[in-house]
């Protein structure tokens, strides 16, 4: 029995991270202890003294040996990194330090839970100066490899918080000068038709059902992104990620 609550204790702290941009961003990123790192031959002239000093045991593995450890190379990239989880703040941390800002932007995802789907955000948030996604506890996967290596590196920079009742955070933020904006195709208002403020929060909703009727209403606005449906191939929606991205780039251009 003592065994069992140690195994767990140590899954709770260690996570595999796989693939070169989310394995080589997570080696630099000071937050984490690293345990082990696996790798094959094509890594090792990227690998240098002062990279691999900061891993306690690195081992080099042949194609085969890697892919029955890990699954494919398509998968995993011929590198795995074991490594500290990064301690996410709290929302009060997060809307403590935006007190500070003239201008912030934070990405709500109300029941997103496609890893890869949130691992692009992230990358998208990196990359268009938003640090923080919010996500519920009960309805939103954890960060996994998949998540990171979508990610691409973005997983460093990028708060990733899970709450229990998200219009409960939304009405924090809001008491806290965020203008919430949930992203909706039935709203009237489209492309930004309005100058956003300084402190905004976009809402998205899952592809297939979109933002609950909740969170709607916890909404001070609902923006439609204009599209060009192709309904002949039944091409009439945007992934989450894109839509995340044309929110977080309209934003950006006018605020940064």
């Amino acid at each position: 029995m003592k065994f069992i609550k140690q195994k767990k204790l140590k899954n709770k702290v260690f996570c595999e991270i796989f693939g070169k941009h989310a394995v080589y961003a997570a080696i630099q990123n000071a937050n984490r202890k690293h345990q082990k790192l696996y790798f094959t031959k094509n890594h090792r002239a990227a690998l240098d003294s002062q990279t691999t000093k900061l891993i306690p045991e690195i081992k080099e593995l042949q194609n085969i040996e890697m892919n029955k450890m890990f699954g494919t190379e398509k998968n995993h990239q011929g590198i795995v990194l074991k490594t500290s989880k990064i301690e996410q703040p709290s929302l009060q941390n997060i809307i403590s330090n935006s007190k500070n800002k003239q201008s912030d932007v934070i990405i709500i995802l109300d029941q997103v839970t496609d890893p890869i789907n949130i691992g692009s955000i992230m990358r998208s948030c990196a990359l268009f100066n938003c640090n923080t996604i919010i996500v519920s506890k009960d309805n939103a996967p954890d960060i996994t490899g998949n998540m990171a290596k979508a990610a691409s590196g973005a997983l460093e920079v990028t708060n990733y918080i899970t709450v229990v009742n998200l219009s409960r955070a939304i009405n924090q933020l809001k008491k806290n000068d965020f203008w919430i904006y949930g992203f909706d195709s039935s709203s009237s208002k489209t492309n930004f038709e309005f100058n956003l403020p300084k402190k905004c929060v976009f809402v998205f909703g899952s592809e297939g059902k979109g933002l609950r009727n909740l969170t709607k209403k916890e909404c001070d606005e609902l923006i439609e992104i204009r599209i060009k449906s192709q309904k002949k191939f039944k091409i009439d929606s945007l992934n989450v990620s894109n839509a995340c991205s044309i929110a977080l780039f309209e934003y950006y251009k006018k605020n940064f």
